[in-house]
């Protein structure tokens, strides 16, 4: 039987941690944690690297999922014939006590704990080294997730995809030139399918958005969205990623972000975005 007591502190408070002390055990960690400032400083250590580690796994769940890796579970094609059987082998059930366990279940827990707890102390020192370097990086992040947003509202309302019509060019290219402040030309897609509606602003991170809508045959919106920035020079180009049913790419020039967003399921989206970006 193991024996509780006889475990290293850092285990026993571990334990604590995870509701798997007895009421007797818990009562006796607690009035040491009142009485020991080590064994409190410790318990604290842990504590804060379990939560750490914890939203550090939610953010992961969050991340988008990487375009190009839909595409291809999108297009795989089922094996052309079955897979033979293979002849299975006898194989060796290991039931382990529940003391065994336990015991294992608590070793995992500390170590995820450890692991959170120097990932949160090499990450505040990351942070305190460099915010410049964070805070730029998170200035496109923000109007990304407005420009989605916004795909997505007017998806919902095909009635209003636009506030005016294609047919009024010359107050298109006024009114988003002096609102944005971004000279722009409007990208003909019709030989890719996609047929120009019109035009629309939006705020974005606070600032104005031009949008310029497109319709397919089959229904599907379309969207070229650009706005002034603040980004260096050598910003990275063309990234693409997935935002549930909808696809992104964007890419930054001589002081303008542009967005190209469409469906996901749509698999020239990389190459009408560099058709826009030569023609825009």
């Amino acid at each position: 039987m193991l024996d509780f007591k006889k475990l290293p502190l850092d285990v026993q408070l571990t334990a604590l941690l995870d509701g798997e002390t007895t009421p007797e055990q818990k009562q006796e960690l607690e009035q040491r944690l009142a009485t020991d400032e080590g064994a409190k400083r410790l318990f604290d250590k842990l504590r804060h690297g379990a939560d750490f580690g914890k939203h550090r796994f939610d953010d992961v769940l969050k991340e988008p999922v990487p375009l190009a890796l839909v595409r291809s579970i999108k297009s795989a094609q089922p094996p052309k014939a079955p897979v033979a059987p293979r002849a299975s082998r006898p194989s060796l059930k290991l039931a382990p006590s529940a003391p065994q366990a336990l015991a294992a279940a608590i070793i995992l827990f500390v170590a995820g704990c450890g692991i959170g707890f120097f990932v949160a102390g090499s990450t505040s020192t990351m942070r305190s080294t460099a915010p410049t370097t964070m805070e730029t990086a998170s200035e496109p992040t923000e109007w990304l997730m407005d420009v989605v947003a916004n795909q997505r509202l007017i998806a919902r309302q095909p009635r209003h995809i636009f506030e005016v019509p294609s047919t009024q060019a010359e107050e298109i290219s006024t009114w988003l030139t002096s609102t944005v402040g971004v000279a722009f030309r409007v990208p003909d897609l019709s030989d890719q399918g996609w047929t120009f509606q019109g035009a629309r602003v939006f705020i974005g991170d606070g600032r104005p958005v031009g949008q310029l809508v497109y319709t397919s045959a089959d229904g599907d919106l379309a969207s070229i969205c650009f706005r002034k920035d603040n980004l260096p020079a050598d910003a990275d180009d063309f990234k693409e990623t997935i935002k549930d049913e909808i696809g992104v790419v964007s890419w930054h020039n001589a002081g303008t972000s542009y967005v190209f967003v469409g469906p996901s399921s749509e698999a020239s989206l990389g190459q009408l975005a560099m058709q826009v970006a030569t023609s825009i």
